[in-house]
């Protein structure tokens, strides 16, 4: 499966921002999807996965609360929904494909999009 990623930009702090992740292949819905980040200087983090059917989700403690991840497997899309954004969110987002259980790992995942950069200004 080839994924990208879309819908970054600049937006002030406190706004809000929608990402997609379109997928392109067969069998997106047996994927689990995640999403991680790198900021400048820092290496990749974790952000937010999905289950195969959106019943599980899992977030990082610095997103929780204000990002919620959805998919949609009839479009082949997944999305990040980041509210109330920070300075400190400012990062290159990645959406990522994987195997079995949703995980924070990046080992979990096999195909990654090229990235979209999402800057907050304070």
């Amino acid at each position: 499966v080839q994924l990208q990623a879309s819908g970054g930009g600049l937006v002030q702090a406190g706004g809000s921002l929608r990402l997609s992740c379109a997928a392109s292949g067969r069998g997106f819905a047996n994927y689990i999807m995640g999403w991680f980040r790198q900021a400048p200087g820092k290496e990749r983090e974790f952000v937010a996965a999905i289950s195969l059917s959106n019943h599980y989700t899992l977030y990082a403690d610095s997103v929780k609360g204000r990002f919620t991840i959805s998919r949609d497997n009839a479009k082949n899309m997944a999305y990040l929904q980041m509210n109330s954004l920070k300075p400190e969110d400012t990062a290159v987002y990645y959406c990522a494909a994987g195997l079995g259980f949703i995980s924070s790992q990046t080992s979990t995942y096999f195909s990654w999009g090229q990235g979209t950069l999402v800057t907050v200004s304070s």
